[in-house]
């Protein structure tokens, strides 16, 4: 039988690698957005290269309260889609796969929506696209989801008749594995080490950097240097 794989993440803004690696070993995964939005994290901002050395690009929201969680938070202004995407044609203009990517990247930052998990969303389904990754993606919001974070991503495993639940080592300071076992549900733990390094435009070699990076310098070529 089918081992039925579940990955549970967060919305990052334009993701670096390894958040597609997570993706494209899961058989379904969820958007989480329904948890607190934190400020100066992945979720609104990502890094790319430049001949300087690392620049963040940030979208600006609207933060009102500790309790407001990702999936309602507004973007504030519409200029931030335009100054993006100059940032990454200022930067990647003369990277060799940048002109193959570009008006479909654009079209999103053209039509930019005012909820930043609609935005992230519309780039990971994009960016799966050009990594060829078929994996279902569904928001948590649909599954309905009770009690505590373990709970609620063991629910949502219980939910989709998931038997492994695929999780980032950053998680191993709060789940306990043998509640993941008492119902039925293995981990499967990712490690980033050892990506190999690919040919970039500008500097010393960086692997923290939004998956773009790698698309831009590598296209097609991009899956051979993530793990899946």
């Amino acid at each position: 039988m089918h081992s039925k794989k579940v990955a549970i993440l967060q919305s990052n803004y334009i993701p670096w690698k390894g958040y597609f690696d997570i993706i494209a070993r899961a058989d379904v995964f969820v958007i989480y957005d329904e948890v607190q939005y934190t400020k100066n994290d992945w979720r609104n901002r990502n890094l790319i290269k430049t001949k300087n050395g690392l620049q963040w690009l940030t979208i600006p929201v609207s933060h009102k309260s500790t309790s407001q969680k990702i999936h309602e938070t507004k973007v504030i202004n519409n200029n931030w889609s335009r100054k993006h995407f100059n940032s990454l044609q200022a930067n990647y203009g003369k990277s060799p796969y940048f002109n193959q990517y570009k008006d479909e990247i654009k079209e999103i930052y053209d039509g930019s929506d005012i909820y930043l998990s609609e935005i992230n969303r519309k780039f990971i389904v994009l960016i799966n696209k050009f990594l060829d990754i078929t994996t279902d993606i569904i928001d948590s919001r649909t599954l309905e989801l009770k009690g505590d974070r373990q709970e609620k991503l063991i629910e949502a495993c219980q939910k989709l008749n998931a038997s492994t639940y695929i999780s980032g080592p950053a998680a191993k300071e709060y789940i306990d594995e043998t509640l993941f076992k008492e119902n039925n549900l293995d981990i499967l733990w990712m490690d980033y080490s050892g990506y190999k390094p690919y040919h970039q435009i500008n500097g010393d070699f960086e692997h923290q950097v939004s998956v773009l990076d790698l698309l831009f310098n590598e296209g097609p070529n991009a899956r051979n240097y993530l793990k899946f």
